[in-house]
């Protein structure tokens, strides 16, 4: 965000006003702010001549030469074709109705959304079939908060060069001296280097850990005797451990913005990924608003696949980020396991708490007080010192003793988020802090601390409240086993508003507590004061998700190289593995379920989606066809094209949803009281030799589904075939607000191709 901004002048007026005058008032009363001017796809002219033609256009709004020279940050032009400028409000809608612009969009900060999870999705090490030779020659760009070349987990003892295909350079620079044959490459984006701390804003190094975890997520090499601190103690490796990173730092203290993802999306595809991983997201925009819709749409079109993180902004509907069609949208489930951390009171009562605790307690016992009974506060103070709030405590109550703090309330949300710093700053010896509502993500403690549940929180109060002496211990964090999977309560849900008839997720993937590399200039706790350093953390969110489906989707690539994006995606959706435990959200919290590697490199039929189809989707969704054209690079700079792109020469989508989606969705009216659909599909046969494939559908009481046809015969590979989809029924009481089915094409060989159904109708009355 621009620091230091001014209020703004809004005039109502009720008679003509000068234009001039508008825009002298604007420009009075608003500071210039960086603008992304967005022109579609670059044409074969060189990245200076695009830059050129930038400086071009902006002198036509600006009328200066010097200040249209001063006030430009940055051109795209590799595969991107557009620019980001500091503009008053007038001047970025002036460029926007410029020929040749698609959009002009402020530049906004979006927020960061294993030793166990690999073995939990199928791929135990010594057991599963890997294309080694072809892995290594995968590349996956990771665009986070940069990468710790230094971890363990990127040794590249015994790996070959980068392969001949690599494009990309690394970037050296403070505590980041060296790239190597594991992570290959390293750039950091940084177009307004305002607000960082001395020597963060010169290199790709990893400050924050983020994306040190994700990286090794996706291609760490195996490190035998990983744990936090003891904690998950096992051997940690990525899903890919012979594919290679490219680290693009697009992240800083602040956020991740629009321009230096965008900045990032056009490097990568140049540099020759062959997957893209981005934990990173926000609000959702229109399409050609979006710089992750819009960097991942350029890569679609260069065979790359982007994976995104849904956000955590879970569990309410109408929460999901990262919607466009053309990226797979990867939602957070858990692993069968969780860590408990068990709180002994003096009394022999325990509570089964939540959290990464990685200290054994050197006393049987300790004494045990409130925050209440803690409070430093005369009356008319300020604070609430029985949640622990920082200066309501007194050191004298404090040191040497466990703390025990009430739930807070702050928008309806557990606030629990510093209470270990505050009695550790007062020497106190550990905390035991109450949730308001459950949580199944635990989080690092500066001292030994448990999160306990309401009812449990309860009972320490009548507790410490009926004895002079009471006493408490906090034990180590424990590793236990649990029913799984499970969406993490936090995981955002669909549906989505952008585009409403596309699922939104797509698919699910551990992202609850997973051990992972860590950056050695991180803290644990992400404290300042924390000076413990640890070479592995366990990490919770969407963000641990997506990095797993990536490395599926690089996984799929090693076997089938020639495959498209929308293919691969296809086949991790179809053959993903049901939720074992479901919520009232249904298919709208984990799309098709939890990926499945193994059986996603042998999917029997893909849903394959060319550059043409999304396009036809695109009319079909209302985008003009100036726009769509200059996605493609349809412009007069563009000398290769031959004719205009007019969405009315094309068929636009067919049926419900337009496009050729691995799962079929549609939102209804609060006020339609009958369903009538009918979803058109093809499918491409990639099984070897002839099959036949018979259409098995579940449905709800009162929903009927029908395949037409009912049976696919295929008699080479490649033969495509035509089917649809038709729904008929009517909404009663019993259904609510979601009803799901689901298609699955089976040809008694070992291919189930799974589709789910969703219709969604907003009652006021769901839950």
């Amino acid at each position: 965000m621009v620091s230091n901004q001014r209020l703004r002048l809004f005039i109502l007026c009720f008679c003509l006003v000068n234009t001039a005058f508008i825009a002298a008032t604007e420009d009075e009363n608003n500071e210039r702010k960086p603008y992304i001017v967005y022109m579609g796809e670059a044409t074969e002219n060189s990245h200076v001549e695009a830059a050129e033609n930038h400086h071009n256009l902006l002198l036509t709004v600006i009328g200066d030469e010097s200040k249209a020279r001063e006030v430009k940050m940055y051109s795209y032009g590799k595969n991107i074709n557009g620019f980001v400028a500091k503009l008053f409000p007038h001047e970025a809608e002036k460029l926007s109705r410029e020929e040749g612009v698609v959009s002009v969009f402020k530049n906004t900060e979006r927020q960061l959304h294993t030793t166990r999870s690999w073995d939990f999705l199928g791929l135990v090490e010594s057991k599963y079939k890997r294309s080694v030779a072809i892995e290594s020659n995968i590349i996956v760009g990771v665009l986070d908060t940069g990468i710790d070349v230094d971890s363990p987990s990127f040794n590249d003892k015994g790996v070959g060069p980068p392969p001949a295909k690599w494009k990309g350079k690394c970037v050296t620079g403070n505590n980041f001296t060296r790239c190597n044959n594991k992570v290959i490459g390293a750039k950091y984006f940084r177009l307004q280097q305002e607000g960082l701390p001395d020597g963060e804003g010169d290199s790709a190094a990893d400050y924050d850990g983020h994306g040190t975890h994700t990286s090794s997520t996706i291609a760490g090499v195996s490190v035998s005797s990983a744990s936090l601190f003891g904690i998950a103690n096992g051997t940690a490796r990525g899903g890919v451990p012979s594919a290679r990173i490219a680290a693009y730092k697009v992240c800083w203290d602040s956020g991740c913005t629009d321009m230096d993802m965008l900045a990032a999306f056009d490097e990568a595809i140049s540099d020759g990924v062959d997957i893209i991983s981005i934990s990173i997201g926000g609000a959702s925009l229109p399409f050609f608003e979006d710089p992750i819709a819009i960097g991942a749409f350029h890569a679609m079109k260069r065979g790359i696949l982007t994976m995104c993180s849904a956000g955590n902004n879970g569990p309410g509907l109408f929460t999901v980020s990262n919607l466009a069609p053309w990226v797979m949208t990867v939602a957070a489930n858990s692993l069968d396991r969780k860590f408990e951390t068990v709180v002994k009171l003096g009394n022999g009562l325990t509570a089964s708490g939540i959290s990464l605790n990685g200290f054994n307690p050197r006393k049987k016992m300790y004494p045990l007080t409130s925050g209440s009974l803690a409070s430093n506060l005369s009356a008319g103070g300020y604070g609430e010192p029985s949640t622990c709030e920082p200066g309501t405590l007194g050191e004298d109550k404090v040191m040497g003793k466990v703390v025990y703090c009430e739930a807070g309330r702050e928008e309806g949300r557990n606030v629990g988020q510093g209470q270990d710093h505050v009695v550790r700053s007062l020497k106190g010896a550990g905390v035991i802090v109450q949730l308001l509502e459950p949580t199944d993500m635990a989080t690092s403690t500066l001292i030994a601390g448990s999160y306990v549940f309401f009812e449990d929180g309860t009972k320490i109060t009548e507790y410490i409240n009926s004895t002079k002496n009471p006493q408490a211990v906090i034990f180590k964090t424990k590793t236990t086993k649990m029913l799984a999977p499970s969406i993490s309560s936090f995981s955002a849900r669909g549906p989505q508003r952008i585009s409403p008839n596309i699922l939104k997720p797509d698919i699910s993937a551990p992202g609850l507590n997973i051990l992972a590399a860590y950056s050695k200039l991180a803290s644990v706790t992400g404290y300042p004061d924390d000076n413990r350093r640890t070479l592995f953390s366990i990490m919770s969110g969407t963000s641990m998700a997506c990095p797993h489906a990536a490395a599926a989707a690089a996984y799929v690539k090693s076997f089938h190289p020639d495959w498209s994006p929308a293919a691969i995606k296809s086949a991790l959706m179809t053959t993903a593995t049901p939720m074992r435990i479901k919520g009232n959200e249904a298919e709208l919290s984990y799309g098709s379920g939890q990926i499945n590697p193994r059986r996603a490199i042998h999917p029997g039929l893909v849903y394959d989606i060319t550059e043409d189809a999304y396009l036809r989707f695109l009319c079909k969704e209302g985008y003009n066809s100036t726009s769509i054209g200059l996605l493609i690079g349809n412009n007069k700079n563009n000398t290769t094209t031959k004719k205009e792109y007019k969405c009315e020469n094309f068929k636009r989508g067919l049926g419900s949803d337009g496009l050729n989606y691995p799962s079929m969705h549609k939102q209804v009216t609060s006020t339609d009281t009958k369903v009538s659909e009918v979803f058109y599909r093809t499918v491409r046969n990639v099984g070897y030799g002839p099959s036949t494939y018979v259409a098995r559908v579940w449905a709800p009481k009162g929903l009927r589904v029908e395949v037409v046809p009912k049976v696919m015969s295929f008699e080479r590979p490649g033969e495509k075939k035509n089917f649809k989809v038709v729904i008929d029924g009517v909404w009663d009481e019993t259904m609510k607000g979601i009803v799901s089915a689901s298609v699955e094409w089976d040809d008694s060989r070992g291919h189930l191709v799974r589709s789910p159904i969703l219709l969604f109708r907003s009652d006021n009355d769901y839950r």
